[in-house]
C-alpha cells in the first residue's frame, strides 16, 4: 500500500485544513473529492439508511471542480475554501426551493449573498441540503420533513429526529456527506440540530451574515451560518460569509472590518472568562444537566469563572411571552411575498401565502402526507397578519425584553463575558428575540439504557442521541465565543468519543475514488 493511501483522510471526520492540505499537496483533486463525497451522499440519503439529508446535488459541480483544479495549479489556492465541497440548506439561493414542490424549478434574481461569497472563496457549491419545509414555517410538522426532501433522520439512532429546521445541513456534516455546510437560524434552527447530530454550529449576530437571496422567515431573527465538524472548520466558513452587503441593510451595523475568525482560537482562551449560568432556562433532562455540570468544571479547570446561577431578572416574562410569534408570522409574510415577486422564473405562479396554501392543497399527495405531514396552521395564521403599529410596537417591546432587561441586564448584573447552557434549553430564544450569537458544539450522548421514545413518526429521545453545549454572548462576540468553544473542544474531544453506527455512515473514501483511477 502506497504511503499516499495510508495518509488520505477520514472523509468522516476531515477537517477542512486536512482536505485543503492534501490538494495543495497532490495527494487528491477537487474532482476526487467530489466524486467522493457524491458518492457517499448515494449511499446514505435514499438507499441504506435513508437519511435524505441532502434534496440535490450540484449538476455542473465536477466541472466547476476540474476548474478549480486547473486554476490550483496555474494559479495557487485563492484560500483555505478553495475546491473545498459544501452543501447549502434549501433555503439559500442557487435555485432554490425551500423544501417546497412550489418553487420547484423557479430562478431567483442571483444567488444568495452567503453562496456568492463561498463561490469567491473557492468553495464548490456540492448541492442542497434538506429543511423543515419553508424553515418550519409551514404548520406543526415533524422537523426534518420536507415534501421535495422527505424525512431527514438522525444518523445515531435510526429513524429518530434530526432536530430542525436546519436538520439536512447538521446531518450531512454529522456522517461526512460534505466538508461543511450552512444552515439558517430564526429561533434554534442552527443550534438545536448541531447539537442533536454532535457537531458544532454557530448562530451569528443577526447582521453578520448577509440574508439577501434566503427565502425568509424574519428580517428580525434569521441569519445564517456555518455548521462543521469542528470549531476550526466553523471559524474559516464564517470569516467567508461574513460582511457588508448593501443587499441587506441590516449588514451595515457591523464592525467595518471582518475577524479572521481563526486568530481567535487558542486553547487559553477560558482563562480569566466569567461564564453565567442561568439555570432557570436549563432542560429538565437529567443526564444532559449531569454532563453540562461536569463541563462546568472543566471549563474552571480551564481558568473561567462560573457565576453560577445567573439568572435572567425577567426570566418568567421572557418565557412566557408570546411576542415573538406576532413578529415572525408577520414579517414571514411580507418577506415571503416579496421573495416570490423577485424570481425570474416562477413555474406555479406563486405570489402569495394564500396562493401556496392553496397550491399544497391541489398536491396533496406530495405536499400534505398524513397523518404527520399535513399542518398549514403558520401559513393560515400568517395569511391574516400585516405590517401595522401593532407590528412595530411588539418589536420594541421584544428588544427591551430580551435585549435591556433580559441578556444586556444579566450580563451586566454578574459581570459576564458570556453565558453557558446546554443547548436543549430555553437560551436560545432570547437569543433569537435579541438576535444575539450562538455557537454550540458537541457536550455529550444519551446513555445506552435510556429508553427509546415511541416514533411519531420519528423518535424524541433514545440511546446515544447525542446533546450540545451552548455559549452566548453580546452582539458581535462572535471571535470571543469561538474562543471560547475552541478551548473547551480542544480539552475534552466530545465529538470523538462516539461515531454514528456503522450503519448509518456511508463506507466510500478517497482511496476508493483514486483506486479507480
Amino acid at each position: 500500500m502506497s504511503r499516499e493511501v495510508l495518509t488520505l483522510p477520514d472523509l468522516y471526520e476531515a477537517s477542512i485544513t486536512e482536505l485543503q492540505d492534501g490538494l495543495q499537496g497532490g495527494l487528491f483533486t477537487s474532482v476526487d473529492l467530489v466524486k467522493a463525497y457524491l458518492a457517499r451522499i448515494d449511499e446514505v440519503n435514499f438507499k441504506g439508511p435513508k437519511l435524505r439529508a441532502v434534496i440535490e446535488t450540484n449538476p455542473r459541480v465536477l466541472v466547476q471542480a476540474t476548474a478549480l483544479d486547473v486554476e490550483r495549479k496555474e494559479k495557487g489556492a485563492r484560500g483555505p475554501l478553495h475546491g473545498i465541497p459544501i452543501l447549502l440548506k434549501d433555503n439559500i439561493a442557487t435555485d432554490t426551493s425551500d423544501g417546497s414542490y412550489a418553487l420547484l424549478d423557479s430562478v431567483p434574481p442571483r444567488d444568495a449573498t452567503v453562496a456568492a461569497k463561498l463561490r469567491s472563496a473557492g468553495a464548490l457549491l456540492l448541492g442542497k441540503a434538506n429543511l423543515s419545509e419553508w424553515s418550519n414555517f409551514r404548520g406543526k410538522v415533524p422537523s426534518g420533513f420536507s415534501g421535495r426532501g422527505g424525512q431527514a433522520t438522525c444518523p445515531f439512532l435510526e429513524n429518530a429526529d434530526p432536530s430542525g429546521s436546519s436538520s439536512g445541513s447538521a446531518v450531512a456534516s454529522a456522517i461526512g456527506l460534505a466538508a461543511a455546510s450552512l444552515g439558517t437560524e430564526t429561533d434554534g434552527s442552527i443550534v438545536c440540530p448541531a447539537s442533536r447530530n454532535n457537531i458544532v454550529g454557530v448562530k451569528p449576530t443577526v447582521g453578520l451574515t448577509s440574508r439577501a437571496g434566503v427565502i425568509p422567515i424574519s428580517k428580525s431573527q434569521d441569519t445564517v451560518g456555518p455548521m462543521t465538524r469542528s470549531v476550526t472548520d466553523a471559524a474559516l466558513v464564517l470569516s467567508a460569509i461574513a460582511g457588508r452587503d448593501e443587499l441587506d441593510d441590516v449588514t451595515l451595523r457591523q464592525p467595518t472590518v471582518v475577524p479572521q475568525y481563526v486568530t481567535s482560537l487558542r486553547v487559553e482562551s477560558l482563562r480569566g472568562a466569567r461564564l453565567g449560568v442561568p439555570r432557570e432556562y436549563q432542560p429538565m433532562d437529567p443526564n444532559i444537566i449531569s454532563a453540562f455540570d461536569r463541563a462546568i468544571k472543566v471549563i474552571e479547570d480551564l481558568g473561567a469563572t462560573i457565576v453560577n446561577p445567573a439568572d435572567f431578572p425577567n426570566a418568567e416574562v421572557l418565557r412566557e411571552t408570546q411576542n415573538e410569534n406576532l413578529v415572525l408570522e408577520t414579517e414571514f409574510r411580507d418577506g415571503l411575498e416579496q421573495y416570490f415577486s423577485s424570481l425570474l422564473k416562477n413555474p406555479n405562479g406563486i405570489r402569495t401565502v394564500d396562493d401556496l396554501i392553496d397550491f399544497n392543497e391541489k398536491n396533496s399527495e406530495l405536499e400534505l402526507i398524513e397523518p404527520y405531514y399535513s399542518s398549514q396552521s403558520r401559513l393560515h395564521t400568517a395569511r391574516t397578519r400585516s405590517i401595522n403599529d401593532e407590528y412595530y410596537q411588539t418589536i420594541e417591546r421584544n428588544h427591551i425584553l430580551a435585549r435591556t432587561n433580559g441578556i444586556d441586564a444579566t450580563l451586566k448584573e454578574f459581570d459576564l463575558d458570556a453565558m453557558i447552557l446546554p443547548t436543549d434549553g430555553y437560551l436560545r430564544t432570547p437569543a433569537a428575540i435579541a438576535g444575539y450569537p450562538l455557537i454550540t458544539l458537541p457536550l455529550g450522548f444519551q446513555p445506552d439504557e435510556v429508553p427509546t421514545t415511541e416514533a411519531k413518526p420519528t423518535i424524541d429521545n433514545g440511546p446515544g442521541l447525542p446533546f450540545g453545549l451552548l455559549f452566548l454572548g453580546p452582539a458581535f462576540s462572535e471571535a470571543k465565543l469561538l474562543g471560547y468553544a475552541y478551548a473547551y473542544e480542544q480539552a475534552t474531544r466530545t465529538r470523538l468519543s462516539k461515531r454514528a453506527p456503522d450503519t448509518a455512515v456511508p463506507k466510500t473514501q478517497l482511496r476508493d475514488v483514486l483506486g479507480a483511477h
